[in-house]
């Protein structure tokens, strides 16, 4: 990053300690044990689920019960707060909307154990105790960079006959160095540093290369304050993972793929994106012209349309 960004970013740091209230992190209330929710003022509820290997996973839900269904999956450093503007968007207010914090991120337990992030099966585990957790029928899943291999594992171990749809955005489906850009082969060193300032540069630097369209200063600080709060083992562990291709799993899926990109995306090459559509040539790939890493967030408005008309279509069928 060039000395004026990484200061702006720094500076935005700074200023989370200057916070008023009304900005501060968003977090489930306490519950009081695996299942356990509580509703919040916007009519959202938040839940806990225990995980297979005792992972405790904080999740929110909102919607109606009985409508079609998304479950958004977050990336790398992140948290369900991610899904925001997807949460509060109209187009999407008439679906049941479910997303949760990976393990080793946000309000979910972070185990110290590296294996507990290298082995692709218990992400698989956390998607589905999710899933039943939230009682969700036949959801769409909804897979951002990390979270794209998160979808893949849960297909790949337990199968796609109760998923609806998966919409994979700027998703990491196979650990390639053709298909990941230097810049993110840099992080995945960086980020892992037992060195504290090296640790702490990365993870501004890694903030500001998820966007081509700069976030507010607000949403900065929120989300340099998310990325700080993930446990270090969750970087080292995942690329530590014995299961690097997760292509087999979307190839053999018998749904609807629809596949998102930034066209200015700075860790993940659209190649990744076009490898998933030449496994599944029914797939469809849709660009986004003004993103980088985070679509979703940074061309909020066309991402909401696309992906509820996914969501119809598939309901349909």
């Amino acid at each position: 990053m060039d000395p004026t960004r990484r200061h702006l970013v720094t500076a935005a740091a700074v200023g989370v300690g200057m916070m008023p209230p009304r900005f501060a992190v968003a977090g489930p209330s306490p519950s009081t044990g695996a299942g356990a929710s509580t509703a919040s003022a916007d009519a959202s509820e938040t839940f806990s689920a225990r995980s297979s290997d005792g992972t405790v996973l904080a999740g929110e839900a909102k919607g109606d019960h009985g409508a079609p269904e998304i479950l958004f999956i977050h990336g790398l450093r992140q948290s369900r707060l991610s899904w925001d503007k997807q949460f509060d968007d109209p187009a999407l207010s008439g679906l049941r909307l479910v997303r949760f914090d990976l393990r080793g991120h946000g309000d979910s337990d972070k185990p110290t154990a590296l294996e507990a992030y290298s082995d692709a099966d218990r992400w698989a585990d956390d998607v589905a105790t999710v899933i039943d957790a939230a009682k969700l029928r036949r959801p769409v899943l909804v897979g951002w960079s990390l979270g794209g291999y998160v979808a893949g594992a849960y297909l790949r171990k337990y199968g796609g006959s109760h998923i609806a749809g998966v919409n994979l955005v700027d998703a990491v489906t196979k650990l390639a160095p053709d298909l990941l850009t230097p810049l993110a082969g840099d992080f995945t060193g960086s980020a892992t540093s037992h060195d504290l300032p090296t640790r702490v540069a990365a993870t501004a630097d890694f903030l500001a290369a998820c966007f081509y369209r700069p976030p507010t200063g607000i949403e900065l600080q929120r989300m340099l304050v998310v990325n700080g709060m993930t446990a270090r083992a969750a970087n080292e562990g995942f690329v530590r993972t014995s299961t690097t291709d997760l292509g087999p799993a979307f190839a053999a899926y018998g749904g609807p793929i629809l596949l998102t990109h930034g066209a200015h995306d700075r860790l993940v090459r659209q190649a990744m994106a076009e490898h998933v559509r030449s496994l599944k040539p029914q797939s469809r790939l849709s660009v986004y012209a003004e993103s980088g890493h985070s679509p979703f967030h940074e061309e909020p408005v066309r991402f909401s349309r696309e992906l509820a008309a996914f969501v119809a279509e598939v309901n349909r069928s």
